[in-house]
């Protein structure tokens, strides 16, 4: 069994990584920031970190334990997770009022 500070620490680095292209203006959160990215851009990035955490949470099942195979439906539902945590670095980059 996975001990509960893994599960609710990969959950913790999955919300911190689904917000990140939507919180700054650096590619990968990395390097200068030259302009404003695109949204493209974003969501490149988005994809990017749902990979890393989904590798960061294999590796951990396997750390803790043997790596159950998954098919088609866990990586759907994942994706949708995923992108249900990156809804408020959506919500504050392109629905906000006023501000910037």
């Amino acid at each position: 069994m996975v001990p509960s500070w893994a599960v609710y620490s990969l959950l913790l680095a999955a919300l911190v990584a689904a917000n990140l292209p939507f919180l700054n203006q650096r590619v990968l959160g990395l390097g200068p920031r030259l302009q404003p990215k695109a949204t493209w851009v974003r969501l490149l990035e988005l994809v990017f970190w749902c990979a890393v955490v989904t590798a960061a949470g294999r590796l951990l099942e396997g750390h803790v334990g043997q790596v159950a195979s998954q098919r088609w439906e866990f990586y759907a539902v994942w994706a949708c997770v995923f992108l249900t945590l990156a809804s408020p670095g959506f919500v504050w980059r392109y629905l906000r009022r006023g501000g910037a």
